[in-house]
């Protein structure tokens, strides 16, 4: 394990910590809207409930466990509230986002969902 270790921090450079002190020290004199701490919170709980929710629907197909819907309804609701806070944090409306992904969409299958159109997107299509 002391090798992979060594081996894998071969590949990241121990500058972390002074990249989140440039980004905050330029928004704070950019007088930047975005709340970046919040963003953090909100990018670290969405995986939290995300794993959360996947953790339900896990059981419930490979476990043979009954699902709780009531239990996903809620894990769901608790990653929209971090949705939620990426919005407020970032000065970014919801209903923009949402439009966004329909017109992205839209673009993407105009006809509807397309197997072949999945698996050959063009450059650029993110």
């Amino acid at each position: 394990m002391e090798n992979y270790v060594k081996k894998a921090m071969r590949t990241y450079d121990r500058k972390s910590e002074s990249r989140l002190t440039k980004i905050l020290l330029k928004k704070h004199q950019n007088d930047d809207h975005r709340d970046i701490a919040g963003l953090l919170f909100a990018c670290l709980g969405m995986s939290g409930e995300l794993g959360e929710f996947i953790e339900l629907v896990k059981k419930w197909i490979f476990h043979e466990k009954d699902l709780d819907e009531e239990h996903l309804k809620k894990e769901m609701g608790d990653f929209l509230w971090y949705v939620a806070l990426v919005c407020n944090s970032m000065g970014w409306d919801l209903n923009d986002i949402m439009d966004l992904n329909i017109v992205k969409m839209e673009k993407r299958y105009p006809e509807g969902f397309d197997l072949d159109k999945c698996k050959h997107r063009k450059e650029g299509d993110i």
